[in-house]
């Protein structure tokens, strides 16, 4: 149902003021049961998953791109703007075809999603989304079967975060942990392995983590500058360390992730 926009005010289009005031956002966008998914490759994906619209915003240019899509949702609004008038109201150019406001999906159950898995992420408080998404891109890529994210960590469905994952936030189930550090508790529960990605004095290296080929694994990663807590580190069964050269002490969280996920992935893979 294509609606043509002329009032940015327009009060049926609520779901898409201020997406960059990252603060409000992320208030209002869980508490309404929503997020956006930003550019039609992204919200097709979001649509392949089985998550449903609530809205779309476009301008007329990206209407022949989305025709097949606003065809299936035929009592989902569709709404078309001019540029600047989409702008005045987003915060921001709209340069990668549409925004979509989806429903957002119900919380997975950490318990049960624990009992199906063998390789599992953990991310402790990473507030920058950019790192957020980028990670869960590489877990979903390099054999990771579940995310766990802290209580304090970031949103994975907030629009940077799924638009860096390239969708794949919508290809690979995470949960969030009710409390943390005592969430590793659960891990233990559950036959995980916690390997916490520090530089201690005892950390292994990484390829002796690997070696082990361990049935469950829990990669935990904290967020950048402070790294992990002290008491994530005492609850983990150890810390792990990527060798480095050339005086180099550590790497961007999102790039040790990928090469944790890659080492440690299940043999066979």
């Amino acid at each position: 149902m294509i609606v043509e926009l002329t009032d940015p005010t327009d009060g049926r289009i609520s779901d898409y003021t201020s997406l960059t005031d990252v603060q409000l956002r992320k208030a209002r966008e869980p508490a309404e049961g929503m997020y956006i998914a930003e550019s039609s490759r992204v919200l097709r994906r979001a649509l392949a998953a089985g998550h449903r619209p609530r809205s779309f915003l476009l301008a007329p240019k990206w209407l022949d791109d989305l025709a097949d899509v606003i065809a299936e949702y035929p009592d989902i609004p569709a709404f078309v703007g001019a540029p600047g008038l989409l702008e005045s109201i987003t915060g921001f150019h709209l340069h990668r075809g549409a925004l979509a406001a989806m429903h957002r999906p119900e919380p997975l159950d950490v318990e049960e999603l624990l009992a199906s898995v063998r390789r599992v992420a953990v991310l402790e408080d990473i507030v920058d989304h950019t790192n957020l998404g980028a990670i869960i891109r590489s877990a979903a890529a390099l054999d990771v079967d579940a995310v766990l994210v802290s209580p304090r960590c970031g949103d994975p469905l907030y629009r940077r975060s799924i638009r860096v994952s390239m969708g794949t936030v919508f290809q690979i189930p995470w949960a969030r942990l009710d409390t943390w550090p005592e969430g590793i508790d659960v891990l233990h529960r559950h036959g995980f392995v916690t390997a916490a990605l520090a530089l201690t004095e005892d950390s292994l290296d990484l390829q002796e983590l690997a070696a082990g080929d361990h049935p469950k694994l829990a990669l935990v990663l904290g967020t950048e500058g402070e790294g992990l807590r002290p008491e994530t580190l005492a609850a983990a069964d150890c810390a792990v360390r990527i060798p480095m050269r050339a005086g180099v002490d550590s790497l961007n969280v999102a790039a040790a992730g990928a090469v944790a996920f890659w080492a440690c992935r299940p043999r066979g893979c």
